[in-house]
């Protein structure tokens, strides 16, 4: 990417949100847009972050025997009042609908009820099952309180997954199934998650999990044993025979280690039982040849969620100026290197443009910060900005085919050849 193609001028930080450093940085940056409470557009950078994020998701799931499918996000209310859901959601203003002369149509704020609808089809008999179904897209909450810009929005990217099996003891295996691949994912992702236990809530079913990462910019409160890693949700305390809960579905005897931290909820797994297919009528025939109830899960990754997140832990700060950028991690940032030339040395500038082709042609995501009027000075602080793990300049002191690697994070500086550049960034 040449940064002269981006309309990207010089950038100045200044009053950045002190709870959320980095989305502030995104916004003054303007690499997201906001277009309203909750409502973001994105640039070039953080959309291919997150289209990196989701690939990470696709391979894993896939890897776990997931399948793949999109469901649309209109859809028309009957669905909704089929489950029994509808009023609730209405009235509490969540669900954002629109009348037309066709009917009422809803925007989807989750996917239970579609992905039922969508599992019916497929799903008529024993020998179908069990089987797991996925998509990424957009979903949409009025959220009358939105809250940390990306972290909690009217509109946002999200991974829902729903398992259907013959079962109890089945779906328990499917659950376990998708729970490892959730720690794969935010372990690819370089996300240091901790599974806690968490409370059913208004989804129902008989057990859950939170996935979170302990930061003070979270909204939730856990109570968490470090030495054991375990942790749980505080709302789980609200429950009459909480203790008889979490001894029979967790294992836990005893809380009195457990000390009160601050995280920030990343995803949610369930196990529904038969809940939605008794309100929606989800059955299959089983091998007497007779009607039965699917045993389902849902399993959902905020995805912009996990973005938001990982900009405010990638996050570098200057000394004196405090936060000043982001170092994205390898596993997800786009581009790996940034180049930046002596635009006054015709021969710096052939060479850095050499440099960059030849990164293209070996398929590492490369910058060309080509821009005439910036200084060295600012576009070395815009390789901040812009979250790329490697600096090279090519000014005075770049002679022959050697270049100066410097890593962003460590500030570490090595002098490479083009093909042993080519070797490390690979």
């Amino acid at each position: 990417m040449k940064l002269s193609k981006t309309g990207m001028g010089t950038t100045k930080l200044s009053n950045i949100d002190e709870m959320y450093p980095g989305q502030s940085i995104l916004l003054q940056t303007g690499q997201l847009v906001q277009y309203g409470a909750g409502l973001f557009g994105y640039s070039t950078i953080p959309l291919l972050v997150r289209r990196n994020i989701e690939k990470i998701i696709v391979d894993t799931l896939n890897k776990y025997g997931c399948i793949e499918v999109l469901l649309p996000t209109l859809q028309p209310d009957t669905i909704w009042k089929n489950s029994g859901r509808y009023d609730h959601y209405v009235n509490d203003g969540t669900m954002l609908i629109t009348e037309s002369n066709k009917g009422t149509f809803c925007l989807a704020p989750t996917g239970e009820e579609a992905m039922l609808e969508f599992a019916r089809e497929k799903l008529k008999s024993y020998k179908n099952l069990p089987a797991t179904f996925y998509q990424i897209g957009e979903k949409y909450r009025n959220e009358i309180r939105t809250r940390g810009y990306l972290l909690r929005g009217k509109a946002f990217p999200m991974l829902d997954a729903y398992s259907f099996d013959l079962d109890e003891t089945a779906m328990e295996k499917s659950y376990k199934n998708v729970r490892q691949a959730f720690i794969e994912i935010f372990e690819k992702i370089g996300l240091d998650v901790l599974p806690i236990v968490a409370d059913n809530g208004a989804m129902g079913g008989k057990k859950s999990e939170e996935f979170m990462l302990i930061s003070d910019q979270g909204e939730d409160k856990i109570l968490y044993d470090e030495k054991a890693k375990i942790g749980l949700n505080t709302e789980i305390l609200e429950k009459d025979n909480y203790q008889e809960y979490l001894k029979e579905e967790y294992g836990i005897e005893d809380i009195s280690n457990f000390k009160e931290i601050r995280t920030m909820e990343l995803a949610h797994i369930f196990q529904l039982g038969t809940r939605y297919s008794e309100m929606m009528n989800g059955k299959y025939i089983n091998a007497k040849g007779e009607e039965a109830l699917y045993y389902m899960g849902c399993y959902g990754i905020g995805v912009s969620r996990t973005l938001a997140a990982l900009y405010e832990q990638s996050v570098i700060k200057d000394p004196k100026w405090g936060a000043c950028g982001f170092v994205l991690p390898l596993s997800v940032a786009p581009f790996k290197v940034q180049i930046v030339p002596k635009m006054e040395n015709a021969e710096k500038v052939e060479f850095a443009n050499k440099l960059y082709e030849e990164l293209n042609n070996q398929n590492i995501g490369a910058i060309l910060d080509d821009r005439e009027t910036v200084t060295i000075g600012a576009k070395m602080k815009d390789c901040k900005v812009l979250g790329t793990p490697y600096l090279i300049v090519v000014g005075d002191r770049q002679e022959g085919e050697l270049v100066e690697l410097e890593n962003m994070k460590t500030g570490e500086k090595e002098s490479l050849t083009i093909n042993d550049l080519i070797k490390k960034l690979k």
